[in-house]
């Protein structure tokens, strides 16, 4: 049986749930939000990536009802949302602190939502007792927020969250609280729920793994702008910008000039003056146009001798070893003064390293293990 792909963004006949229509969001002479354009669709787990005042939260604020577009709209399922106030929204956010009440027990919290909406006492009772099945709760029902975890409290938050069945949910840097072993665990259990549910999840993070790992769709920050939307895979592989491909995970970034010297093929001139590298790319650039070869650590092998029959190799040394454990990361400075990183994997189990520092190796990687991208 095949398992159909979830791609509603590339489906021409699909309306997205959320759509900002040219929205800009000033305060004061400060714009948070740029003339942003942007649809979420139904049933995604979509990330905002970005640093610290990229205008990440400002847009989660807009969707949540407490901040209005300077300019542009936004819908929700086709509603104008501008007239609508944040307790009238089918949206629900649940926030970094969790906000549960210390006083009351676990299922109480879950259920204060709906008692304030005045939902009948049995179906109360079976919607909590359902949103602590989904969470893995049920025998801390009667236990005080104090007397459980942290992992264990932002479950509770996400229940609470959850209860009020939103089309909408939003999530402002929901793990940040937590331990990384426990931040990875919860991870997958936030993917397993919002799959279960069906809900919308909208995350707000400034972890690149965080939003690698639980979204079906990434979109990269700065300055109030979206710079790159896509999956994670294109994100990390097919970067659009320098700004991208050094924003995600670890790069090397190469500056040079591009020669065209076939179809798809260059030639780069570095600037430090290495050999020219070869590199082929289906973005086409004009002869001397400068540009940024953003190439990946583990895309770059390592090797004591030169290799025979690549397209391309540096001669450098060791200047610093990153042991991870599962990988090691080598610094490798080359004649020039530049320094390239190459990640191997520790597969085997060995009392001393093949590489130490101040070897001298050789750096390799082929045509098409970088991407060529414009200054």
């Amino acid at each position: 049986m095949t398992i159909p792909v979830f791609e509603p963004w590339n489906d021409p006949e699909a309306k997205p749930l959320i759509q900002f229509q040219n929205v800009t969001k000033r305060f004061g002479d400060f714009t948070a939000i740029d003339d942003l354009t942007i649809g979420i669709y139904e049933k995604e787990f979509f990330a905002l990536l970005g640093p610290s005042g990229c205008g990440k939260t400002t847009m989660m604020r807009m969707l949540a009802g407490f901040e209005t577009p300077s300019e542009g709209k936004i819908f929700l399922a086709g509603q104008d949302m501008a007239p609508v106030p944040p307790n009238k929204r089918a949206t629900n956010m649940m926030f970094q602190s969790y906000a549960l009440f210390p006083h009351l027990s676990i299922w109480e919290n879950i259920a204060f939502g709906l008692k304030r909406e005045g939902m009948a006492k049995p179906e109360i009772s079976n919607r909590v007792d359902e949103m602590l099945r989904l969470t893995r709760l049920e025998k801390f029902a009667s236990r005080k927020p104090h007397q459980i975890s942290g992992g264990q409290r932002q479950r509770v938050a996400l229940a609470r969250s959850l209860a009020k069945k939103p089309k909408l949910l939003l999530l402002d840097e929901p793990l940040g609280a937590l331990d990384k072993k426990l931040r990875q665990d919860t991870q997958f259990e936030l993917m397993d729920i919002q799959e279960k549910t069906g809900t919308t999840f909208v995350i707000v993070t400034h972890d690149q793994e965080e939003a690698m790992t639980v979204a079906s769709r990434v979109a990269v920050m700065d300055n109030g702008r979206i710079i790159q939307v896509a999956t994670p895979d294109r994100i990390y592989e097919t970067p659009n910008s320098v700004y991208v491909a050094d924003f995600i995970g670890e790069v090397n970034i190469i500056g040079g000039t591009a020669t065209p010297n076939g179809e798809d093929s260059y030639s780069i001139a570095w600037k430090d003056g290495q050999a020219p590298l070869n590199v082929k790319s289906p973005n086409p650039f004009s002869d001397g146009q400068p540009c940024h070869l953003a190439i990946r650590p583990e895309k770059v092998t390592i090797t004591s001798d030169k290799p025979t029959d690549v397209d391309n190799a540096v001669e450098g040394k060791i200047l610093d070893i990153a042991y991870l454990g599962n990988i090691s990361t080598y610094h490798v400075e080359l004649p020039s003064g530049a320094v390239i990183k190459a990640q191997s994997a520790n597969t085997r189990r060995i009392s001393r390293r093949a590489f130490t520092w101040e070897d001298t190796v050789w750096l390799s990687w082929t045509a098409t293990a970088g991407v060529l991208l414009a200054e």
